[in-house]
């Protein structure tokens, strides 16, 4: 018997960071299916049907556009996973958490759509931007404590592929030490004094899901105290450009962070 290998034809993404990825690569035509989170890029949400949000997914639906492939990310996904599978569907569950796992999560995935040179190609641009970037912040003498806050209620601060960016960005992590902690809950602050405490000279949120309210956070008893809050240095960045653990986070999320670390530079 002939046998001829072929890559997946016909893709669901879960979640946007694929998405973004297999367009980057030029592999959009592969997809048939996408989270109703899609907004990068815009023109996914005109051409893809949406099948899933975060933790549920249209199970029908997806069965209907008989994909060869789904791929989503985490163990929050496990259920969808699992449901799939039993539907006997192929499923990929990524799992990255920091930017050496965004960066091979890349690649494997570019190695799925025989498009892995081009995926390593546009890793060593993201490279070469991340060395210039921390040599340029190499010289500085100090660095702002940056207290991110992925959600206000309870406080959960960032990630480790958020933290990271922070530091070639130019700040230096409040929480560095929550950072390495998958799950959100093991990153709850449940003292918000304890902010007051580390005393951050940057504050930025990214309150997944719905806008972030700087006046809320100033309003907090005693924050009026920390330097973010009396020099007026409380940010938002959105969440599809800094909380997807792909393409985003890498090019417009770290240089979100880098301008506003780069203004604390320009007045300290």
């Amino acid at each position: 018997m002939e046998y001829t290998p072929t890559s997946p034809q016909r893709i669901v993404c879960l979640t946007e960071e694929t998405t973004e990825m297999l367009y980057i690569l030029g592999e959009q035509d592969r997809i048939v299916g996408i989270s109703g989170f899609t907004v990068r890029p815009p023109e996914a949400r005109r051409e893809k049907p949406r099948v899933s949000a975060f933790t549920s997914a249209k199970i029908d639906r997806i069965l209907e556009l008989d994909p060869d492939l789904v791929l989503g990310f985490s163990d929050l996904q496990a259920e969808i996973a699992l449901d799939l599978i039993r539907k006997g569907l192929n499923v990929h569950i990524f799992n990255q958490r920091s930017l050496k796992e965004i960066l091979d999560m890349i690649v494997m995935l570019g190695a799925m759509v025989n498009a892995r040179q081009r995926a390593e190609v546009w890793i060593e641009q993201v490279r070469l931007k991340i060395t210039a970037m921390s040599a340029e912040n190499a010289v500085q003498t100090s660095r702002p404590r940056v207290y991110f806050e992925e959600w206000d209620n309870p406080m959960i601060s960032g990630i480790r592929w958020v933290s990271e960016l922070i530091e070639i960005a130019g700040g230096q992590d409040c929480f560095q030490e929550l950072s390495g902690s998958a799950l959100a809950k093991d990153r709850i602050i449940a003292d918000p004094a304890e902010v007051i405490r580390r005393a951050p000279d940057i504050i930025v949120g990214s309150w997944c899901g719905k806008k972030f309210q700087p006046e809320s956070v100033a309003a907090r008893p005693g924050w009026q105290e920390i330097p973010a809050v009396s020099n007026n240095r409380v940010y938002e960045i959105k969440s599809p450009y800094i909380l997807q653990p792909g393409p985003a986070a890498l090019t417009d999320g770290l240089d979100q962070l880098h301008a506003i670390i780069k203004d604390w530079y320009r007045i300290a």
